[in-house]
């Protein structure tokens, strides 16, 4: 590996790093202003546009890492565990509400160096982390609906905070494509 190609992979690598950390820094808000729900997810500050920023700067490669590492964070940050005790209950909660779920978020590498990148990203990635989480809601979290379906149940309950997830992060993401570019696309300056 040239030294070109080494000093790329470490800005990459701090990149990443600084961009992960700020993203947990931002899920922490909504535990301190109590913006989490019953039985996990939350409405966090726009904690999720940093992941997405790693895909959109460096790359499909660097934003799954990110999203991988974020996800582990995650989890190590405020696990729930499954209401059922079962191997199959804590691996789905693992995979489902975590690992794929933040992992997806790494996809926004495929709208890299892409004008506006963000705003064809966001949708699809917290899309594919709704859909992680809806059926981890009628495979595991379906002992809490009630009287209601299932299906409504898990959409309703994950759809309320990532619904609120998507607006915020389309919204400042909107103005920050259009006034500071540069934040998605790691050539700008």
């Amino acid at each position: 590996m040239n030294k070109t190609a080494s000093r790329e992979n470490l800005r990459s690598l701090v990149e990443t790093s600084l961009l992960v950390a700020i993203g947990f820094v931002l899920s922490y808000v909504s535990s301190l202003l109590g913006l989490r729900m019953p039985q996990g997810g939350s409405f966090t500050l726009l904690s999720l546009l940093p992941i997405l920023m790693i895909g959109l700067r460096r790359g499909l490669k660097w934003g799954i890492g990110g999203g991988f590492v974020y996800a582990c964070l995650q989890m190590l940050q405020e696990f729930w565990p499954p209401p059922t005790a079962t191997f199959f209950g804590y691996l789905s909660v693992i995979m489902l509400d975590y690992v794929i779920a933040f992992t997806v978020l790494g996809l926004s590498g495929l709208f890299r160096a892409r004008r506006y990148g963000l705003l064809y990203a966001a949708p699809l990635c917290l899309f594919l982390r709704f859909a992680s989480h809806f059926v981890s809601g009628l495979v595991i979290w379906n002992v809490y609906a009630g009287d209601l379906p299932v299906w409504l149940y898990s959409l309703t309950y994950n759809g309320s905070y990532m619904g609120f997830e998507l607006a915020s992060t389309m919204a400042v993401g909107a103005v920050l494509c259009k006034t500071a570019p540069f934040l998605f696309d790691s050539k700008l300056k």
